[in-house]
């Protein structure tokens, strides 16, 4: 390990909060059998791991995150990928180096396996990349196994929403209809009221054609920001079974 990342983590470990420690396992359902089985918590905060991430985004390499992404405590992975961002986003980066973060981050998706690691970076690094490019590896992570997986190829369409490009995103939340996994649903139904809140038509489009096929957390998610009635007009549908 260089004297960097030996520096890096002193940082952190400076910050670190046994009351935030002992809280996060179960903020994050780290139990047996939950989705963030096993992870290990430092206990810092988000803010924290920003600053963190501000000090060292010049210093640290690819090659330094390489090692550090591996951690087995989560407040390291995600400041890693904080500091990902930031380079991604920095002032007159050639498109070869953000070339070699996007690979990078395909590299090294089994450790970016919580949703705030994902909600984190996804968007930033792959969403922008691939915006004017062939989405299609992108759009092939909602055929992975990994949970984690599915959830960055919708977090990634983020920015294709922001940026008024929404058929990729109603084409994976048709996809995930039928998804099992309740932190999917959450994700579908946010990326449908982001696209709602630019374009309701396209969101009313949507839920006309699968309303009675949409998980009920994907529903209540889609529709948060329509008026009372509508929202009851549509939680009156039932669910085919």
């Amino acid at each position: 390990m260089s004297g960097l990342n030996q520096s890096f983590l002193k940082d952190l470990e400076k910050v670190k909060n046994p009351k935030k420690a002992a809280f996060f396992p179960r903020f994050f359902k780290t139990g047996p059998g939950e989705y963030g089985e096993g992870d290990k918590f430092l206990g810092i905060t988000v803010p924290n791991q920003r600053k963190i991430a501000k000090q060292y985004a010049n210093k640290l390499s690819l090659d330094d995150l390489e090692v550090m992404i591996q951690s087995p405590f989560h407040e390291v992975r995600l400041t890693c990928l904080l500091i990902l961002v930031l380079k991604y986003k920095a002032k007159g980066i050639s498109d070869l180096e953000k070339q070699k973060i996007v690979s990078f981050y395909f590299e090294n998706t089994r450790y970016i396996n919580n949703w705030d690691l994902v909600d984190a970076s996804a968007d930033k690094i792959l969403g922008d990349y691939f915006f004017p490019k062939d989405k299609t590896k992108v759009l092939d992570l909602k055929n992975s196994k990994s949970l984690w997986e599915n959830r960055i190829a919708i977090l990634s369409s983020f920015d294709w929403i922001r940026k008024g490009q929404f058929a990729e995103t109603i084409y994976l939340c048709e996809f995930f209809l039928s998804h099992p996994h309740d932190l999917i649903h959450k994700a579908t139904g946010w990326m449908l009221r982001e696209i709602g809140n630019r374009d309701k038509k396209v969101l009313i489009q949507f839920l006309e054609q699968n309303v009675t096929k949409m998980p009920r957390t994907m529903l209540r998610y889609a529709i948060e920001k329509l008026q009372d009635q509508e929202r009851k007009k549509w939680l009156s549908y039932k669910k085919e079974i």
